[in-house]
């Protein structure tokens, strides 16, 4: 055997992404060269790692096998960065956190002075569908989620970041009923609160658009298309330039909390620990510091 840890993470990369174009893509590497490297790889074995079908890549029985060992090897060897140096004094390891896409205009605020602190840290921060951040969750794949709104179907120890608002926007301040309304997509914690206030006010919107992002969703509103609820956190300056409109609404704003969250009883590391403590030192100078203009709204 004589392959390499260049090869190990190549190999992982197409396993995660069951596709050699998009493992290029990700490990910012032309498609010819993780093919060379993936055969080389293989090359070391005698049985498939993977196979084609069709134009589909699969990833064998015998792959899944050596992805799961490959990735041990590969994390233990970055534990052996991590600890020399722990033993300079420094705190170091990884900080894992799954946000809900709209928590991308939240999490950077409390993670730039705790990064610039502890250099030694290294982040992987995913922002998705809050469905996609949950699972993430449950199968203690992450260290914390930001979330604005709790679920039932797991425990959870939480802290609160911060109050999320959402507000009835348009291209302009006075609500047209022919235009419809725009929608996130289902398991988005804007759609559920969107669909519970429309509930609450009996009100039924037959037409309706559905996109898959906010910023999306903030688009179309800008050109038009329809009205919708909308996270205030991510609108600053468009409402500043007057492309977006906050629309007076009965019941508005709906209210929930930005919170990040854990597992109920979960052996939190060094790193999230560090982590957490500066969270709620900081908390109150942080939101003074970075969203005094969203709390005068």
């Amino acid at each position: 055997m004589n392959y390499t840890l260049h090869q190990l993470k190549i190999f992982l990369k197409v396993v995660q992404t069951q596709s050699i174009t998009r493992a290029s893509e990700e490990l910012f590497m032309t498609q010819p060269a993780v093919s060379i490297q993936l055969k080389n790889f293989q090359d070391q074995f005698d049985l498939p790692l993977t196979e084609v079908i069709g134009r589909q890549l699969y990833v064998t029985e015998f792959g899944k096998e050596v992805a799961v060992i490959a990735d041990r090897v590969i994390e233990e060897l970055e534990n052996i960065n991590y600890k020399s140096q722990a033993f300079k004094g420094l705190l170091t390891g990884k900080l894992s956190i799954s946000s809900a896409s709209t928590g991308k205009y939240v999490i950077p605020y409390f993670l730039t002075g705790f990064l610039e602190k502890y250099r030694g840290v290294d982040l992987i921060l995913d922002v998705t569908n809050k469905s996609l951040v949950i699972e993430s969750l449950k199968k203690n794949e992450i260290d914390f989620a930001l979330v604005s709104v709790l679920t039932d179907k797991i425990e959870v120890e939480q802290e609160i970041l911060l109050e999320n608002k959402l507000y009835l926007m348009g291209n302009s301040p006075v609500r047209d009923e022919k235009r419809p309304l725009i929608f996130r997509e289902e398991g988005s914690a804007t759609r559920i609160a969107m669909e519970q206030y429309l509930k609450s006010q009996e009100e039924v919107h037959r037409k309706r658009i559905e996109l898959t992002s906010n910023e999306a969703v903030k688009q179309a509103v800008i050109a038009g298309i329809g009205d919708s609820i909308m996270p205030l956190i991510g609108v600053r300056n468009e409402l500043l330039s007057h492309e977006l409109h906050i629309i007076p609404a009965l019941g508005l704003p709906v209210k929930s909390d930005w919170r990040l969250v854990w597992l109920k009883g979960k052996k939190l590391s060094v790193v999230s620990q560090a982590f957490l403590d500066y969270i709620r030192n900081e908390k109150q100078s942080l939101t003074q510091k970075y969203f005094d203009w969203y709390l005068s709204y």
